[in-house]
């Protein structure tokens, strides 16, 4: 396990548009509910009972979270967000899906991940982080050896990493990391394989924005713990 005063933090906003009254009252009283203990994480003390669990890495505003949780019911989901308007869309998601099987982090990503068991994640997801552009910044990317190594212990072996990134400064960044590695194997056999978003990559808001708005071409990288 590295040392966690090695890692990266997450870097993102806490806080945007105001929260109207019924937002409001998700935060009070939903989120307490569903929200991630302090303290030792595991299945049992998350949900229960010793279920599959999956990881998400800035959920954005929960549709992504909300798909994967409801596809396998028989799964648990941790979602982490540092942005409270996130946090609520995802406790919408949470309401109006009737999911109970999903666990919110509002905060850094990395100190939630750090409390589970080594071996204890079937997948764990970073869809579209921010791409910190400018190199000054590069050491800000979750595509990091800190935060990297951290992911690759908390996933059994034979478990998926899935990044996703409309940025092609950040792809050919994460490239360059992952292929400096050797605890990780790409799921990939040409090129069409990370242009094309697999059947069970719930789409996002931003990243249909990113495509149809913007005409980014859009990146899916799944990559295999070894065993």
């Amino acid at each position: 396990m590295p040392d966690p005063a090695t890692l990266n933090r997450l870097y993102g906003r806490g806080k945007g548009h105001t929260l109207r009254k019924g937002q409001r009252a998700l935060i009070d009283d939903l989120l307490p509910k569903v929200a991630v203990p302090e303290g030792p994480l595991d299945a049992l003390a998350l949900f229960g009972d010793n279920r599959p669990m999956e990881f998400e890495i800035g959920f954005g505003a929960g549709e992504h979270l909300a798909e994967q949780a409801a596809m396998r019911p028989e799964s648990g989901f941790i979602g982490c967000e540092p942005f409270l308007n996130g946090v609520v869309g995802a406790l919408m998601h949470i309401r109006d899906q009737g999911l109970p099987n999903v666990r919110l982090h509002k905060g850094d990503a990395l100190d939630a991940l750090r409390r589970l068991p080594d071996a204890s994640l079937d997948r764990v997801y970073l869809l579209h982080p921010d791409p910190w552009p400018k190199v000054r910044h590069a050491k800000r990317r979750m595509m990091n050896p800190g935060p990297i190594d951290m992911i690759s212990a908390k996933l059994k072996p034979g478990g998926e990493f899935r990044f996703g990134t409309d940025h092609p400064i950040y792809v050919r960044w994460a490239m360059m990391q992952m292929d400096r590695r050797r605890d990780f194997d790409w799921e990939v056999g040409d090129c069409r394989d990370f242009l094309t978003r697999p059947d069970d990559w719930p789409e996002t808001r931003y990243e249909r924005k990113a495509r149809t708005v913007f005409g980014h071409d859009v990146w899916y990288f799944r990559y295999r713990r070894r065993a």
